[in-house]
């Protein structure tokens, strides 16, 4: 199964040093009924896109709570035996966690199939999408529309052999 886990670059480099995600119990996006459901769709691209914009707006959650993290949205794409993602069924009508999992333990780096990454040109709409969240939580306008701006920006695919230029 193929799941997406929201990092920071600071996230990564710490993976890649540890040559592991993790430590577990890690939140990760993936393609579950209650997505399937949502997205209405069976073209499984579809599907795996949308699990993946899942994941980097939970991403971009992680920027909004560290003040000291590059502001550039990482999701690195794992693949993880079938039952290992396990979606929590409290959660499951609750719209803010579609496609949401729960992977137990950390995953082995090689088990990446890649790095989706914002490029550096998406860092001040990144910046802004960060500071205005907690206001868009809320139902503010202005600020939702601050973040879509972020989401505008499409994360760019990196293979797992890019990770050091990635972190640098």
């Amino acid at each position: 199964m193929r799941v997406y886990v929201p990092l920071t670059l600071s996230g990564l480099a710490a993976a890649h040093r540890a040559g592991e995600v993790g430590p577990g119990p890690l939140t990760a996006y993936a393609v579950t009924p209650a997505l399937r459901e949502w997205y209405v769709s069976d073209d499984i691209e579809e599907l795996e896109y949308a699990a993946l914009n899942r994941a980097a707006s939970a991403s971009l959650r992680l920027i909004a709570g560290d003040p000291g993290v590059a502001r550039r949205r990482v999701v690195v794409a794992v693949d993880v035996p079938d039952g290992a993602a396990v979606a929590d069924p409290d959660h499951i009508l609750d719209a803010s966690s579609l496609g949401e999992v729960t992977i137990a333990s950390a995953v082995a780096l090689t088990k990446a199939a890649a790095v989706h990454a914002d490029s550096d040109e998406a860092g001040e709409d990144v910046t802004a999408a960060a500071a205005a969240l907690g206001a868009a939580d809320l139902g503010d306008d202005d600020a939702q529309f601050t973040v879509d701006g972020a989401e505008d920006h499409e994360l760019l695919w990196f293979g797992i052999q890019e990770i050091p230029n990635l972190i640098g």
